[in-house]
């Protein structure tokens, strides 16, 4: 049992600017009065800035609930089978336990580096085909390469990138360098043989404001424009940033802009279309998808989206289509915009910790969707900025963009 006076003094000033995690017994869902579920063991997690802790003990004592643990917001939190508080040890110590502990499984290694720019791994393009429709801009293809011949194989994990060293030389006369590209399929590959990886890649083209030339990527353009059997010069796979958890019911909140959305289709194709091929991969948490495009025609992988949502209870959608949707303002719908509509909600995802957030794509929305998830956390007293460093330390917020 705590003793609230002498956790909480006013003279612990080293805690001042701190979040704490109560571990909560004892309160109902409605009084907790938050979307975060009550676990199996009958507790809640729930986070409080270091000026309410007295308030929020007074909160919970008169709702009926008890504090079995107090952990800082930066610390390990308890997991989901974490230890019982000391008496229920005790007294769990007097009896023998009618079942075994589940064995845990374990983590695959994370390949890195298999290939290098060196001496890269040379695999065919197998497939290629458009992602936006007639009336979209940009160009923007799918592709498959064919990894079968590799020795040793090139295995990868998703939320992982290759990458992609096109041909020729650079003004200078060197090779050219490598560029980086997130993989769009899951370790066993579109064809599910554990032998292709895919990626999502934009024709990178735009006006150079000086000249007024045209000018497109060197390798975007070289990839956009493979037909089936090119050869492609491969390295990697790197990246442990966006990984997915390995807890299956983890919740998953993804907030993607154009081919940002490549490591989440890997996501999403490993929870819901893969079945039988992953006995080891049951995925039953719920997952949240924000997808930002100019127009509904730039919707990459539409159709199988909407139908993974049609199919699914515990996967969620929502687009920000910037040139047909107005925000609240009368302005143009942009992520950052459909983030703000639904803070609160996330706010209280957030608050379990088994919730992880991931950001891919225009570096330019990160500074939009912390504002949305600031104005949400001052509901609670809570600076955002303090919390979000928080969830990175507990490997709970990831972010890539470019």
């Amino acid at each position: 049992m705590y003793n609230s006076s002498a956790a909480f003094s006013s003279s612990n000033t080293q805690y001042k600017n701190r979040l704490f995690v109560y571990e909560v017994e004892g309160l109902s869902q409605n009084s907790v009065n938050t979307q975060v579920p009550i676990r199996s063991s009958g507790t809640v997690f729930i986070t409080v800035p270091y000026n309410r802790m007295n308030q929020e003990m007074r909160r919970i004592n008169s709702l009926g609930g008890k504090v079995i643990s107090i952990k800082p917001a930066g610390g390990d939190l308890p997991e989901q089978n974490s230890q019982p508080a000391p008496q229920q040890q005790a007294a769990s110590n007097n009896k023998k336990s009618m079942t075994q502990a589940k064995p845990k499984k374990e983590k695959k290694k994370v390949p890195v580096n298999t290939y290098r720019p060196k001496n890269p791994f040379v695999g065919k393009c197998t497939e290629i085909y458009d992602l936006v429709d007639e009336g979209g801009i940009g160009t923007c293809r799918h592709m498959t390469f064919d990894l079968s011949s590799g020795d040793p194989q090139l295995e990868y994990i998703e939320g992982q990138s290759i990458g992609i060293v096109p041909p020729g030389k650079d003004e200078k006369g060197k090779p050219h360098k490598l560029r980086l590209y997130s993989i769009a399929s899951t370790r066993h590959g579109d064809n599910l043989e554990d032998k292709t990886v895919s990626l999502c890649v934009r024709k990178l083209e735009y006006k150079d404001p000086e000249t007024g030339d045209h000018v497109e990527g060197v390798c975007s353009t070289f990839l956009c424009n493979l037909n089936p059997g090119d050869d492609v010069a491969i390295t990697g796979p790197v990246g442990k940033e966006m990984l997915l958890p390995d807890d299956e019911d983890a919740n998953v909140i993804m907030i993607a802009t154009g081919t940002g959305i490549a490591p989440f289709r890997a996501y999403l194709w490993r929870m819901f279309l893969e079945g039988d091929k992953n006995p080891d991969y049951n995925y039953t948490g719920k997952s949240w998808l924000f997808f930002g495009i100019p127009k509904t025609e730039n919707i990459l992988y539409k159709d199988q989206l909407e139908e993974m949502v049609s199919k699914n209870d515990n996967f969620r959608m929502d687009y920000a289509i910037s040139r047909e949707q107005k925000n609240s303002e009368g302005g143009r719908m942009y992520i950052q915009h459909r983030i703000a509509e639904h803070a609160d909600e996330l706010w209280e995802m957030m608050q379990n910790p088994k919730t992880h957030t991931y950001i891919c794509g225009l570096k330019g929305m990160e500074g939009g969707i912390d504002e949305a998830l600031s104005a949400a956390a001052a509901k609670h007293d809570v600076d955002w900025t303090e919390y979000r460093k928080a969830m990175k330390k507990q490997h709970r917020w990831h972010v890539e963009t470019y």
